[in-house]
């Protein structure tokens, strides 16, 4: 069963935000996870969003999903995404 990771996000520093999506980049690779959106908020078209962008990434399973986000590779980028921006962070399968 696939699962998702949702990533809503508000960037304060841009740098720093680079450095971290390009090492969360190299960590998806031995999960074989996909990058499905990483998009600017456009429009509310229902309730509210405090988010200017979002990331989909798409997972073989849930394990695989949480194996990543724990994974020592992920972990280590924690305290630079912290600093970089404020983001939360769901999954969700099918």
């Amino acid at each position: 069963m696939a699962a998702f990771l949702l990533g809503q996000v508000n960037i304060k520093n841009q740098e720093l935000w680079q450095q971290y999506v390009e090492g969360v980049g190299e960590s998806l690779a031995p999960y074989e996870a996909k990058v499905l959106l990483r998009g600017q908020w456009h429009k509310q078209l229902a309730g509210s969003s405090q988010f200017e962008q979002s990331v989909v990434i798409e997972f073989s399973s849930t394990e695989q999903l949480e194996h990543w986000y724990n994974s020592p590779t992920y972990q280590s980028l924690v305290p630079l995404r912290d600093r970089a921006a404020e983001v939360n962070i769901s999954s969700y399968s099918n």
